[in-house]
């Protein structure tokens, strides 16, 4: 299918070939009909790739703050990379489109193959041929409604949240500030609602198009005397601003124009810069607004379908939605006239030159049209690169699930060079990161669908990549299919996973099974363990994380999708004690600081204790300053003291003596890659031994046991 791209590092904008998405559960596969170009926030991105790379940071030193804290912790070198890949990923553009639906995922009772539907939400309703759209960002289409129409929905919900903001009455005075795309949608609005209304403008095609569609509008000239004439001198009683300015003009222009305690909305990107003075003497209420309406920026409700009760939310996003598409059935929202540019997807970098101004062109609503043609799903699933392979006598025949932040950054450039793999599909669920990655790295082909790497008998080895709660699954299907099996950590997020996973391995004759622990693999981690290999008594390993504080809202906080932090990273620390005790942990006690509605058990000190006596602690704190090097590791034994910090700098210290080494930061990914190839090559032991491998995943699992219940745990052997 066709998609249009934004590149961020260059600034190109371009329309490639992208695998057809697949469905998740909760979501629809949807054969895009149209799509609207927002000449508001798809501009703005627009043009900051369009920037150089001093441009792009001026304009963005939380970034550049950001990038130097990582480079004092890590060194340079590491981090100009990871930043560059991060500027390197394509960025999808679109966030409002209308289409029929053609597939459904799972849990998507009132939803039909067929159904005509309108589309929102930016990485969903974006500018391609299909989209996979989550429930409560669809929404039916009355008979009447055609697509081209629909396609503004999202723009149209925007309008109205910012409208209900404003609480107007039947009757009241309403000014509109702006009489763009927005500003036109919001004045129908409010006349709609009974509303006498004034649209205000500085460019006069635009006042001409509000007067022509029966509304009556003013320049910003005339505005403050035209306001006085309207509201028969007392003033508006509810002013939306939805112009598009850095200037404050229209925040200066609202409160002149206000009665005694109006309200007034900003829609819009404007300046924010409150006339203390008339704000205070007319003590006049602003309110920012905030997109489509209540469920906006809650993954419960967008992504996992759990909508709010009516009787205590009466418009969320999804019933703006339908409300937009209902006024459009009844022809109280008129926008075929607001169209002024209709571009096919082929042509929808053009699209972008009108927007941004390359283009001298007049624009208003910018739309790109699909074609109507149906093709077979499964044939659009995998597209094909025109690669020279690597040599057929490569050892690790790869697929990989997964193209996100972690394989693009992390494991496919460590790969990529080694001799023994040959990189032959990749796969992500939308299909565009698959596509991205498999051209950037070299894969034969892409796809969006895993049961084409799972059940390709060209691959032999399996990198799972995707998200934390489909690791297990995942496992136990690429085992089914004989395939060696690289997951990236956890292995499992709660016991019966780890169950299936160990049933299974029962079952499995020759497959390899690696987590991706591979701090264990760092070459100072290596040399540390050296020290202590003769050691004949228990040692003490003390570890601390500055972990860094995520937000409870994000996926890895939760229980179901990222199992916690605990379970989803502290693993990672867990394992290192115990590749240098040489035995997983037998029991557990954790602690933590009170979370206070700011944490999710991401702030605590877990004790394990190992077979033979000795101790070791991981202190996981989220409280931190991110300035601040992130790990540490001192290890204590039989006269002897070695600390590792951060896989930067490693010391020894022993009969007084202090001996150091350092270099760049090195956490162990590239060995390990080469120790699993040599597995398989050999047929031998798997490079992390089951009992540890199993062992640490069960240790997470009892350290949050342990922390819920207070009290030790012991940990139970798989």
């Amino acid at each position: 299918m066709k998609q249009l791209l934004q590149n961020i590092k260059n600034g190109n904008t371009t329309v490639e070939e992208v695998p057809v998405p697949t469905p998740r559960d909760g979501m629809a596969l949807v054969r895009t009909a149209a799509s609207l170009v927002s000449a508001g926030t798809e501009r703005m991105i627009v043009e900051f790739a369009e920037k150089s790379y001093l441009g792009k940071a001026r304009s963005r030193p939380d970034l550049v703050k950001q990038v130097v804290d990582k480079a004092r912790r890590e060194g340079l070198v590491p981090t100009l990379q990871a930043a560059f890949n991060r500027l390197d990923q394509p960025m999808t553009l679109g966030y409002s489109s209308a289409g029929t639906i053609v597939a459904l995922g799972k849990n998507m009772q009132g939803y039909k193959v067929g159904q005509r539907v309108a589309c929102a939400g930016a990485g969903y309703a974006v500018h391609a041929e299909y989209n996979i759209v989550p429930r409560n960002l669809l929404t039916p289409l009355p008979k009447n409604v055609d697509f081209e129409s629909a396609a503004f929905t999202t723009l149209g919900s925007i309008a109205l949240h910012g409208f209900r903001l404003a609480e107007p009455q039947l009757g009241e005075n309403v000014a509109i500030i702006g009489l763009g795309l927005l500003g036109l949608l919001t004045i129908q609005l409010a006349s709609a609602a009974g509303c006498n209304v004034l649209g205000i403008d500085l460019d006069p095609r635009r006042i001409q198009l509000a007067s022509s569609l029966g509304f009556e509008a003013v320049s910003r000239q005339n505005a403050e005397s035209a306001s006085q004439a309207f509201t028969a001198n007392i003033g508006f009683d509810s002013i939306i601003i939805c112009a598009d300015t850095s200037s404050n003009d229209p925040i200066e222009l609202a409160g002149a124009i206000a009665r005694d305690r109006a309200k007034v909305v900003a829609t819009g990107a404007v300046g924010l810069t409150i006339p203390r003075k008339i704000y205070f003497e007319k003590e006049i209420s602003l309110v920012n607004s905030r997109s489509y309406g209540p469920g906006r920026y809650d993954a419960s409700y967008e992504e996992n379908g759990i909508d709010y009760p009516i009787g205590y939310v009466r418009w969320t996003e999804g019933r703006n939605f339908q409300a937009v598409v209902d006024l459009m059935a009844t022809g109280k929202l008129k926008v075929m006239p607001l169209i002024s540019h209709r571009f096919p997807i082929e042509n929808a970098a053009t699209a972008y030159e009108v927007i941004t101004g390359k283009k001298k062109e007049t624009f208003l609503g910018v739309l790109l049209t699909y074609p109507d043609s149906v093709e077979k799903l499964d044939s659009l699933k995998v597209i094909k690169f025109n690669v020279q392979t690597v040599k057929r006598s490569s050892i690790v025949k790869l697929g990989v699930l997964g193209a996100g932040l972690y394989a693009n950054s992390t494991l496919l450039p460590v790969i990529k060079n080694n001799k023994d793999f040959e990189l032959v599909g990749i796969a992500s669920s939308g299909g565009l990161h698959a596509q991205h990655s498999g051209k950037k790295f070299g894969f034969q082909y892409a796809t969006s669908s895993e049961d084409e790497i799972i059940n390709d008998p060209n691959i032999n080895t399996v990198a799972i990549l995707t998200r934390h709660d489909s690791h297990a699954e995942l496992v136990v299907k690429a085992l089914q299919a004989g395939k060696h099996v690289f997951v990236e950590k956890p292995l499992a997020i709660n016991r019966k996973q780890i169950s299936a996973i160990s049933n299974q391995l029962l079952k499995t004759d020759n497959g390899l099974l690696l987590t991706g622990f591979n701090r264990r693999f760092s070459p100072l981690a290596q040399q540390l363990s050296t020290f202590y290999k003769d050691r004949n008594e228990p040692l003490h390993a003390h570890y601390r994380v500055n972990a860094g504080y995520i937000p409870l809202n994000h996926w890895t906080q939760d229980p179901i999708l990222g199992g916690g932090r605990i379970i989803g990273e502290a693993c990672h620390f867990i394992d290192l004690i115990t590749f240098i005790v040489g035995e997983a942990p037998i029991k557990v006690s954790t602690h933590a600081l009170a979370d206070h509605g700011k944490y999710r058990e991401d702030n605590v000190s877990m004790t394990f204790t190992f077979p033979d006596g000795s101790i070791g602690v991981v202190d996981y704190l989220a409280n931190g300053d991110k300035s601040f090097p992130k790990e540490r590791l001192e290890v204590f034994c039989a006269g002897k003291i070695a600390i590792l910090n951060d896989y930067v700098k490693l010391e020894f210290i022993e009969n007084g003596k202090r001996k150091t080494k350092s270099g760049v930061q090195n956490k162990g990914w590239r060995r390990e890659m080469e120790i699993f190839a040599s597995a398989i090559r050999e047929g031998g032991q798997p490079p992390i031994p089951y009992e540890q491998l199993f062992g640490v995943t069960e240790a997470t699992f009892a350290a949050v046991e342990s922390l819920r219940t207070q009290t030790a745990i012991k940990i139970a052997k798989v």
